[in-house]
């Protein structure tokens, strides 16, 4: 058995506790005890629905070895081989999936995101690649069925962004889209480029779990927020009204704006979202800094300075450099099809975390 029989034990006396918890009415008073309660009770329920079935598994394959020593039909008896190897396989699989339900799962994975993209070095050919970037998390987003809100946005002549920041609302959003963090490097030949010669422009993406009020709480007294009329290319509200919002966190000196929205209400609430998703993220990368101290995470959030991935556009290729992926399917990619890169960070990840 994977899990020793004392470890098991205490698996199951805590889901025990938990089952009585997370029908008592008086928990619902606490959202956050509420809602940490429920994962851990539904986390234990698949560990203890995987080790029944693998009990299962296990007493079908003893009874097919002892009718195996018994009948003497040569037919039957390779009937009973064929089944005997089926079981084995599936017990193996089963084996793998209850290791992974053994590894601490990060409670933010079920979180929605909010994703920040900003053009690096490239200039104007780096605005524009944010906006080729911002289109594929778009398509992607509409894939897996999540609803993608603009919070904020500094738009360029050209169609590029200079930055541009969104929401990410949906079924285990900052699981998914977590691995993106980082510099996405970008050689092509702009279409500005008489010469035609080959230019590298960088882009940084910044992926933050979306942070409740119950996870994060700000003091009034901390804030100083400052409206301003909005800029850019938009609506004819733009440049009319003071809708837009800038708020300062003094404790952490955190910055952020908003000015999406017509109404400055909504830029406000906005911009508070983003303050509380850049506090909670502040604390992530805390744990993570101890956690690297003692081992070296190559797939984890990690430095978002690092280069992460390259699309190169002469040879058609985009290269993922933390898990040497390659795909010469850029043009799909662009247009969301990154399913493939996303699924092997994930499973890189979580075998990380199971020799780690």
């Amino acid at each position: 058995m994977i899990i020793p029989e004392n470890r098991l034990k205490e698996i199951e006396q805590e889901y025990s506790e938990l089952k009585v918890l997370v029908n008592d009415v008086s928990l619902m008073r606490d959202q956050r005890k509420y809602r940490e309660t429920s994962r851990k009770f539904n986390e234990l329920s698949q560990i203890i629905e995987t080790v029944e079935e693998l009990k299962e598994l296990s007493q079908r394959l003893q009874d097919n070895l002892e009718l195996e020593k018994k009948e003497k039909d040569h037919d039957f008896l390779e009937l009973i081989k064929s089944e005997r190897d089926e079981l084995n396989e599936e017990i193996e699989k089963t084996e793998e999936h209850l290791k992974e339900l053994l590894i601490p799962t990060d409670p933010n994975d079920n979180k929605n995101a909010i994703v920040e993209i900003r053009a690096g070095t490239g200039g104007d050919e780096a605005a524009l690649f944010a906006a080729d970037l911002f289109r594929m998390y778009s398509h992607y987003a509409e894939k897996m069925k999540w609803k993608l809100t603009v919070l904020d946005a500094n738009q360029t002549g050209l169609g590029g962004y200079k930055e541009v920041v969104f929401s990410l609302e949906g079924d285990e959003v900052y699981g998914n889209i977590r691995f993106e963090s980082g510099v996405h490097r970008v050689q092509r030949v702009p279409d500005t480029e008489a010469s035609g010669r080959i230019h590298t422009s960088a882009i940084t993406v910044a992926v933050l779990p979306e942070a409740e009020e119950i996870d994060i709480e700000i003091d009034d007294n901390d804030l100083k927020i400052d409206v301003y009329r909005s800029s850019g290319s938009g609506g004819q509200h733009v440049n009319t009204t003071d809708s837009a919002v800038r708020i300062t966190h003094f404790p952490s000196g955190l910055v952020v704006t908003c000015q999406d929205e017509k109404s400055q209400i909504k830029n406000r609430a906005k911009a508070l979202k983003v303050l509380r998703s850049k506090l909670l993220d502040l604390e992530i990368s805390k744990k993570e800094q101890e956690i690297s101290s003692t081992r070296k995470a190559q797939v984890g959030t990690g430095d978002r300075s690092d280069k992460i991935r390259t699309y190169n556009f002469p040879q058609n290729r985009v290269t993922d450099h933390r898990i040497n992926l390659t795909s010469h399917r850029l043009e799909a990619i662009l247009d969301g099809d990154i399913e493939e890169f996303i699924e092997n960070l994930k499973i890189a990840y979580r075998k990380e975390r199971l020799e780690g």
